[in-house]
């Protein structure tokens, strides 16, 4: 899922599954499937214009709830690298609105083309 409006940087996508669950909570047969869906989402992000990387981050404070996090790194921006790309995304002005929805929709088309990430367990 996306956020509720554009960020600082070209797209941020948010992986999780649908149950409150958290990394040590997964079976083998959904921890296999859940690992399969940022090899997925990872490529879908980088397909987006002028994306340099893709940095994916774990957080979730105060919730049993796994987050996986992908943020576009735009090209040019080595002050970007690591993690810091999260935290100057709340610094950038946001994106156009109207950019962040081609970002997105290329995402979701590129997500499409390669078989989602719905999964049938219930993630």
């Amino acid at each position: 899922s996306p956020l509720d409006e554009p960020s600082g940087l070209p797209v941020i996508v948010i992986l999780e599954p649908r149950a409150h669950l958290d990394l040590g909570d997964l079976d083998d047969e959904t921890a296999g499937e859940l690992g399969r869906m940022p090899v997925r989402v990872e490529p879908a992000v980088h397909s987006v214009p002028g994306v340099a990387r893709v940095h994916v981050g774990r957080w979730g404070e105060g919730s049993a709830h796994l987050h996986w996090w992908f943020l576009a790194r735009p090209f040019g921006f080595a002050q970007l690298r690591s993690s810091f790309a999260e935290i100057w995304d709340s610094i950038l002005p946001p994106l156009p609105h109207d950019a962040w929805q081609e970002n997105l929709a290329l995402v979701a088309s590129e997500l499409a083309r390669h078989g989602g990430v719905v999964s049938t367990s219930g993630l």
